[in-house]
């Protein structure tokens, strides 16, 4: 019984983990480049998002704080 008892809990336990990991990769991801939202390019003073495939200029002035335009562009994309 104890033996039975021991292999039903790891059993258990290995489907618990599996569902944990089959979640967490759902959230992570695979990381792969093509998963990318948005690329930071410091030399050619540009951002792009790739959900809506536009670019920017300027980094230093939307890096501190002045994204409006970025947003204002994602919100039109989303209506």
């Amino acid at each position: 019984m104890t033996l039975l008892r021991s292999r039903l809990l790891a059993q258990k336990q290995e489907e618990e983990d599996r569902k944990r990991r089959e979640q967490r990769k759902g959230q992570i991801g695979t990381g792969e480049r093509s998963e990318k939202i948005r690329t930071y390019n410091f030399p050619q003073d540009r951002i792009t998002d790739h959900r809506i495939n536009k670019s920017w200029h300027n980094l230093p002035d939307i890096l501190n704080g002045g994204i409006d335009k970025i947003v204002q562009e994602l919100k039109k994309e989303l209506e």
